[in-house]
């Protein structure tokens, strides 16, 4: 019998990690064992993550092999650095949730940008290496993938292909030099110099880059990457087999995941503080739902138009109580960081609000990649300046159905595409063994 591929898988995030990192890789595992392929996931034993969620080991497949080692993040330093107590989660994404930043955060940031480069678990790459050598020796795989952020699961990947000659897939799921924090990391000549050349190393050396949309692709081919391969993300339908979910008889506007101060959508806020002021029956109605972390910036924006009446902030939900709130909502608030990558940006709860089939507001740049597919009847799209959401929200959102067919975002069908590449560079590789 011929022996199935087996194919070894570095990521950061897995369960118990909540949020949305975790998601992409989760759900691939998930389908390979169906789609011929042998996952091996090797991930940290107790990793600092921003939020937990225990019911996403239901995705994780039945006798997966899961390598779990020790890792040292500076995270216990930084927490006493700043004064934050050590239970307290290290938010994601520069969000701030407290008035102003103090001088000791910025100094914090400094060294973050400066000293861990790629990342705070930079201290994990050379254990993992010599881990994963003695590992491999006896227990080998046909392919490796690694996916950033952390940058520093790409770091650890290069070094196995380049010891072990084991082909090499690197996923990026966000940017890297090009993310919209980048600029806030305060980073020396020296240090933006060893990002862009640690960055250049990945895209050149590894076999194959996939990423999760056209423009991202597009600007990592100009950095080096040939013949980039985009995947999105996407949602698993089994997710959406749920008890029947009755939709809100507010007019909820629904924004699930962080929102950080470059993804407030200030004209959005204006709009509703003036229409709450004129109109008593949408006054009556309007409810402004936040699921997840919220900059203190965005909150001061809402109360500025005296919207704060109106908010329900909720902190965290597990996924599985995500997905009833996305099918109960009125609107779906999809917002777009405004920040240079705009275009690139495709944020990965878009394709579950899709399969919701609940009408999206989009706040982004229209020439983007995410209003492409938005644009495509699942909602519609205004620019960060616009001012006027009169026509979307006269609308009778009872009757109201945007919908389209998202099945080419399932999970499954993009896992699908994920082993037509792996198929490809084993296969390449063979051939150039001889």
């Amino acid at each position: 019998m011929k022996r199935r591929p087996r194919v070894l898988i570095l990521t950061y995030y897995w369960p118990p990690s909540g949020g949305a990192g975790v998601q992409r890789w989760l759900k691939f595992v998930k389908h390979l064992p169906d789609l011929g392929y042998d996952p091996v996931v090797y991930t940290v034993e107790d990793g600092e993550y921003p939020s937990e969620d225990y019911g996403l080991f239901k995705d994780v497949p039945e006798g997966l092999e899961i390598i779990k080692t020790p890792i040292w993040e500076p995270y216990d330093l930084y927490k006493k650095f700043i004064g934050q107590k050590k239970e307290e989660k290290v938010n994601a994404g520069f969000i701030s949730e407290n008035k102003k930043s103090s001088k000791l955060q910025d100094i914090a940031v400094w060294l973050r940008g400066n000293l861990f480069i790629p990342d705070a678990r930079k201290f994990w790459i050379k254990p993992s290496i010599k881990y994963l050598m003695n590992y491999l020796r006896s227990r080998p795989v046909d392919i490796v993938i690694s996916s950033g952020p952390p940058h520093s699961m790409h770091l650890i990947a290069q070094e196995l292909k380049h010891k072990l000659e084991i082909p090499w897939i690197a996923d990026f799921r966000d940017p890297w030099t090009n993310i919209d924090f980048y600029k806030d990391l305060k980073l020396s000549n020296w240090a933006d110099k060893k990002h862009k050349r640690l960055e250049k190393g990945v895209l050149t050396k590894s076999d194959k880059v996939i990423t999760v949309g056209p423009t991202l692709a597009k600007e990592l081919e100009a950095l080096g990457a040939k013949d980039v391969k985009v995947i999105t993300n996407g949602y698993d339908q089994d997710d959406f087999v749920t008890d029947p979910v009755t939709v809100d008889e507010k007019i909820s506007i629904v924004h699930i995941g962080s929102m950080n101060r470059d993804r407030n959508p200030e004209n959005l806020w204006k709009y509703l503080g003036k229409r709450v002021q004129t109109d008593a029956e949408f006054a009556k109605k309007l409810e402004v739902r936040l699921i997840g972390k919220v900059d203190i910036a965005v909150l001061e924006s809402i109360e500025k138009e005296g919207l704060n009446t109106y908010l329900n902030k909720i902190d965290y939900l597990a996924h599985s109580e995500v997905v009833a709130e996305q099918k109960r909502s009125k609107v779906l608030l999809l917002v777009v960081n405004n920040t240079p990558n705009a275009l690139g940006i495709l944020t990965g709860k878009m394709f579950e609000y899709m399969a919701a089939e609940r009408p999206i507001l989009m706040i982004g740049p229209k020439a983007g990649d995410a209003a492409k597919i938005i644009d495509q009847n699942y909602g519609e799209v205004f620019g960060f300046e616009e001012e006027n959401f009169d026509a979307f929200f006269n609308q009778d959102f009872d009757t109201l159905k945007y919908s389209s067919d998202p099945k080419d975002y399932e999970r499954k069908a993009l896992t699908g595409k994920l082993v037509e590449v792996m198929d490809e560079i084993i296969a390449a590789h063979k051939e150039s063994l001889g």
